[in-house]
């Protein structure tokens, strides 16, 4: 059964009024100010006593012995689900998305979806990006300690990638040179995706002619290049959660700062967004990785021609996020990015 069908109509608007007041200021809301709410217009004694059942629900807490109250977790959660009031966009907002990148590459077109949703929500905006598999140049292992070896691969376009990779125990050096020299000649020019069941059934049928701990070295290096990070990581408007933090945010903001420079654990934590149909808000300890910075992230899944899902864009912030504002933009530039995704 909800919290909700426990308090009548009276506490679930103060309730409410609570929360978006700490939504809009990041302040404890005491009695006196709702007592001036004609919506509520009831005694500042009332407010008290309906305060303190809201904090025996769980919904409410206070910071300090003589504050007011502030939402917890729990009751933003509440908040959300079952009170929040979702604003719109205008036609301004909804043309800003629509019109990002028109005449620009697909990464072009990503990286202002994800600049256009950091300044009209006013916070960080992070948008995982499919990588585009290019063709190698150069592959190369190389040896960093026993049992372990540095792939160094090289593409056409310039880019560089390391891996760390195990090693077959007593691997010579010669076959670090001739396994690299091997997946080089094959793949120059050529995607991983492309030649990997070439490769592979080469090294099976013996048809590659290589020793066993070499053809063992190669089965490894294509598997670990397989299975490799595909995606890609776009963060804007950091300095956005420094001028939008109030005083008690500050080293909750600094901790969010450091949790972005985890991008492996943050692509995680958006492609979970994959599987709502829509957006997805995850609020403080909800997750893991942000649980210490007390942060909440709204995402959405966009999808390609095909209406495949391919990555997730999203906002970041303190849980005090304008969710009526946020919700509804995070909604339509996923829909505005699917619909520009080539």
């Amino acid at each position: 059964m909800s919290v909700l069908n426990e308090i009548d109509q009276r506490a679930r608007e103060i309730f409410r009024q609570i929360v978006e007041a700490y939504l809009q200021s990041g302040e404890p809301v005491g009695s006196r100010t709702l007592a001036h709410d004609r919506r509520i217009a009831v005694s500042a004694a009332t407010i008290r006593n309906v305060m303190a059942d809201l904090t025996d629900l769980g919904l409410l807490h206070a910071p300090h012995v003589s504050a007011g109250r502030l939402p917890t977790e729990f009751g933003l959660r509440l908040f959300v689900d079952s009170l929040l009031q979702l604003g719109d966009l205008s036609e301004d907002e909804r043309r800003a998305f629509d019109v990002a990148g028109e005449e620009d590459g697909a990464g072009t077109v990503l990286e202002q979806a994800a600049a256009k949703l950091s300044g009209l929500t006013r916070s960080a905006s992070l948008v995982v990006a499919p990588k585009a598999e290019a063709p190698l140049r150069h592959i190369e292992f190389v040896a960093t300690s026993p049992g372990q070896a540095l792939v160094v691969l090289v593409f056409e376009d310039g880019r560089v990638e390391n891996r760390v990779m195990g090693t077959p125990a007593g691997l010579p050096v010669s076959s670090l040179a001739a396994a690299g020299n091997y997946l080089s000649a094959r793949l120059r020019g050529r995607t991983i995706s492309e030649t990997r069941d070439q490769i592979l059934k080469e090294v099976e049928t013996n048809e590659a002619m290589l020793d066993e701990l070499t053809a063992r070295l190669v089965r490894e290096g294509v598997a670990e290049v397989s299975s490799g990070d595909r995606s890609s990581l776009i963060v804007r408007g950091r300095g956005r959660l420094l001028e939008e933090a109030a005083a008690q945010d500050l080293e909750r903001v600094r901790m969010l700062f450091d949790d972005l420079e985890k991008k492996r654990d943050v692509i995680d934590v958006l492609n979970a967004a994959k599987e709502a149909e829509g957006v997805k808000i995850f609020i403080g300890s909800e997750n893991r990785l942000f649980s210490l910075s007390g942060s909440s992230v709204v995402a959405a899944p966009y999808r390609d021609a095909n209406r495949n899902i391919v990555g997730v864009l999203g906002v970041i912030g303190p849980t005090r996020l304008n969710y009526a504002r946020v919700i509804p933009i995070v909604e339509y530039a996923a829909e505005s990015l699917s619909r520009r995704i080539k």
